[in-house]
C-alpha cells in the first residue's frame, strides 16, 4: 500500500507539471522533469514530424523525430572514475534521431496499440530497434518501457522510459503510471498544437487588416506602431486607421475588441471595414460610431468594443474628436507641454441605445495628437489612468529634448513611447497612431461659392487665374483654367444650390469642386460624333491625380497639379 500511495502521489505531481506548460517545449520539458529520476533514469521522447493539428489528416509516411531525452548524470564509481548513467550505447540519449514507421511493422502494431509495453515484450522487443536506429538495444529485463503519446485522434509520438541494471526493475504497475505520464502529455501537446495554429491564423488574419502602410495627406503626417500581446495572452481586435476625407482633411481611427481570440480578430476585421465605409460617406465622428454601435449589435449580444473617432481639418486647424469608452488621446504642444484631451468617455460601441457626443478642439500646426489602445497604458501592474500620466509625462520629457521649437521626429516618439513598456506591461496588444499637424495656411486656400448658372465657368476661369498669379505659379494657368472649367461646367448642368471651388497650395495644387448632386461622374470615352463628355477625359490626361468623392450633401470632385 506504501509503494501504491507513492505511485499515486506521483503521478499526481507529475501531471501537475506536466499541465503547467504553456508551449509544446515546456510540456516535453516538464514530462522529462517529472520522470527524471523519481521514475526512470533517463527519457526519449519522440514526436511526429510534423505534428498535426486538429482535424488535419497527415500525409506521407509516419514519422518520428526525438524531440528530448534527460537523464541522470554520470556519477563517480568508488575507483574514482566515472559510472554511465545507463549500460546502452552513449550516443542513445543524446544524439537526435528520425524514424519512419514503416505500415504494418512491430512499432506501428505497438503504436495502434496505444498501451505501454515493457521493452522485453515481443512486440517493443522488435520495435525498438525501428524507432531507436542502428540497431541499438536497451537494457535486458524489464528496465524500459515504450508508450505510445495518444492525442485526442491520433498517435502524435512515442516515449521511452529507462532504467540502470542496478535499480529496481519496472513493475506491471509502473505500465499505468507510464500510461497516466503518457496521456496527460499527449493530451496537452495536442492542445497546445491546436491553440497555437489558432493563434497563428488569428495573428495573420489581424495583420493582413491592419493598413500596410499609411497614406499622406495633404497638412498632416502619419506614424503607426503595432504590437501584439505577449505570449501568454495571444491576440486581441486592436486596429487603426488613418482615412482620406474630401476637403483635404483625414480620419483617424483606433479601436480595440474586448477579448482575446480569433473571433476578437474577424470582429476588429468587420468593424474596421464598417468603419472605412462610414467614412467615405463623409459622417460627423458622432454618426459614424452610432452606426458601428449598431453594427456591433448586429454580429452578437457580446460583441463589444471601444473606439475613438477624430477628424481632423488641416485648413481649418481643428479637429473633432468622438469617443466610445476609449482611452482619451493625448495632445504635444509645439512647446513641449503634452495635454490629456477632455473628451467625452462614451459607452463602448456594442452596449447599443446610447448616444456619441463630440467635440471640436484647436489643433495648432506643429502639436502631435497620439492614439492608441488601453495595451500602452495599463497592465498588472499599473492601472489605466495611471499608465495615462506616464504616457503624458513621457511625451513632454521627449519634446523637451529637442527643444520648444523643434518638435520630436515623428517615427522616433513613437520608439520612445514604446520604450516606456517594463517587462510586465505587455499583457494586450498595443495599437499606436501619432498625427503631426502641419495644417494648410490661410494663405495658400482659395475658396469660392459659385451660382449654378451660366456664366459660372468663365468666372472659375478668371478666379483660378487671379489665386496662381498671386502664388506665383502662372506656369500653370492653361492647364488650371482648362480643368477648372471643365469640372465647373459639369458642376454647375444640373447643381440647383451654389457651388464650391477651392484651390489649395501645397507641394501640389489641389483644386476642388463640390455640388448638391450625389452622383458620381464616370471616365468614358466620347465618340468622334459627340459634343460633350470629354471633361473627365482631359482631367485624366492632365492632372497628376484626381477623384470624386460622394458626400452627405452631394459629392467633391478634385485634381491635382504638379508645380515647380
Amino acid at each position: 500500500m506504501r509503494r501504491d500511495g507513492d505511485r499515486l502521489r506521483f503521478v499526481g505531481a507529475a501531471t501537475r507539471r506536466i499541465a503547467r506548460g504553456i508551449d509544446l517545449d515546456e510540456i516535453v520539458m516538464g514530462l522529462c522533469r517529472a520522470t527524471v529520476p523519481t521514475f526512470s533514469d533517463a527519457i526519449l521522447v519522440y514526436l511526429r514530424d510534423p505534428l498535426p493539428v486538429g482535424e488535419e489528416r497527415p500525409s506521407g509516411a509516419l514519422v518520428l523525430r526525438l524531440r528530448r531525452t534527460d537523464r541522470i548524470p554520470e556519477e563517480p564509481d568508488t575507483d574514482g572514475g566515472t559510472m554511465p548513467a545507463l549500460q546502452v550505447q552513449t550516443d542513445l540519449v543524446t544524439t537526435a534521431e528520425l524514424c519512419e514507421v514503416r505500415p504494418g511493422g512491430a512499432l506501428a502494431e505497438v503504436l495502434r496499440g496505444v498501451r505501454p509495453v515493457f521493452a522485453d515484450a515481443p512486440a517493443a522487443r522488435a520495435a525498438l530497434p525501428d524507432l531507436l536506429g542502428d540497431g541499438r538495444t536497451v537494457p535486458s529485463g524489464q528496465r524500459a518501457i515504450l508508450a505510445p503519446l495518444r492525442g485526442r485522434r491520433r498517435v502524435i509520438g512515442a516515449a521511452v522510459f529507462l532504467r540502470r541494471p542496478d535499480r529496481p526493475a519496472f513493475e506491471n504497475d509502473d505500465l499505468l503510471v507510464a500510461a497516466q505520464l503518457a496521456t496527460h502529455s499527449a493530451l496537452g501537446i495536442d492542445k497546445t498544437v491546436l491553440y497555437g495554429r489558432e493563434a497563428y491564423i488569428a495573428d495573420e488574419l489581424q495583420r493582413t487588416m491592419l493598413p500596410e502602410t499609411l497614406p499622406r495627406p495633404t497638412g498632416v503626417r502619419l506614424a503607426s506602431r503595432y504590437l501584439p500581446a505577449a505570449e501568454t495572452a495571444r491576440v486581441g481586435g486592436d486596429w487603426y486607421n488613418a482615412i482620406p476625407l474630401p476637403g483635404s482633411r483625414v480620419a483617424l481611427v483606433v479601436g480595440d475588441v474586448m477579448g482575446h481570440s480569433m473571433t476578437s480578430a474577424a470582429i476588429m476585421g468587420q468593424l474596421r471595414t464598417t468603419a472605412q465605409t462610414l467614412a467615405g460617406l463623409d459622417l460627423p465622428p458622432q454618426e459614424v460610431l452610432h452606426h458601428l454601435d449598431e453594427q456591433a449589435q448586429r454580429l452578437g449580444s457580446d460583441r463589444m468594443a471601444t473606439c475613438l473617432y477624430a477628424v481632423y481639418d488641416p485648413v481649418a486647424h481643428r479637429i473633432t474628436i468622438a469617443n466610445a469608452g476609449h482611452p482619451p488621446p493625448v495632445l504635444l504642444h509645439l512647446g513641449g507641454r503634452a495635454e490629456v484631451l477632455r473628451v467625452p468617455p462614451g459607452a463602448p460601441i456594442g452596449v447599443g441605445g446610447v448616444d456619441f457626443e463630440a467635440v471640436e478642439l484647436d489643433a495648432p500646426a506643429g502639436a502631435t495628437l497620439l492614439l492608441y489602445t488601453d495595451g500602452l497604458v495599463e497592465s498588472r501592474l499599473r492601472d489605466v489612468w495611471t499608465g495615462i500620466e506616464q504616457l503624458r509625462e513621457r511625451l513632454a520629457a521627449t519634446a523637451q529634448l529637442t527643444g520648444p521649437d523643434h518638435p520630436p521626429p515623428l517615427e522616433a516618439l513613437c520608439d520612445d513611447v514604446l520604450d516606456m513598456l517594463g517587462p510586465g506591461d505587455r499583457d494586450d496588444d498595443i495599437a499606436l497612431l501619432a498625427a503631426r499637424f502641419d495644417g494648410i495656411a490661410p494663405s495658400d486656400v482659395a475658396y469660392w461659392y459659385l451660382e449654378p448658372e451660366d456664366a459660372t465657368p468663365s468666372r472659375a476661369r478668371r478666379l483660378a487665374r487671379s489665386a496662381l498669379e498671386r502664388w506665383g505659379l502662372q506656369e500653370l494657368n492653361d492647364s488650371v483654367e482648362l480643368l477648372v472649367s471643365e469640372v465647373v461646367t459639369n458642376a454647375v448642368r444640373y447643381a440647383t444650390r451654389p457651388v464650391t471651388l477651392r484651390l489649395l497650395r501645397t507641394d501640389v495644387l489641389r483644386c476642388e469642386v463640390g455640388d448638391d448632386v450625389p452622383q458620381l461622374p464616370r471616365l468614358r470615352q466620347a465618340r468622334a460624333t459627340d459634343e460633350g463628355g470629354r471633361g473627365l477625359y482631359l482631367v485624366n490626361k492632365l492632372a497628376r491625380r484626381w477623384g470624386a468623392t460622394r458626400l452627405s450633401t452631394g459629392k467633391v470632385v478634385w485634381f491635382e497639379l504638379n508645380h515647380s
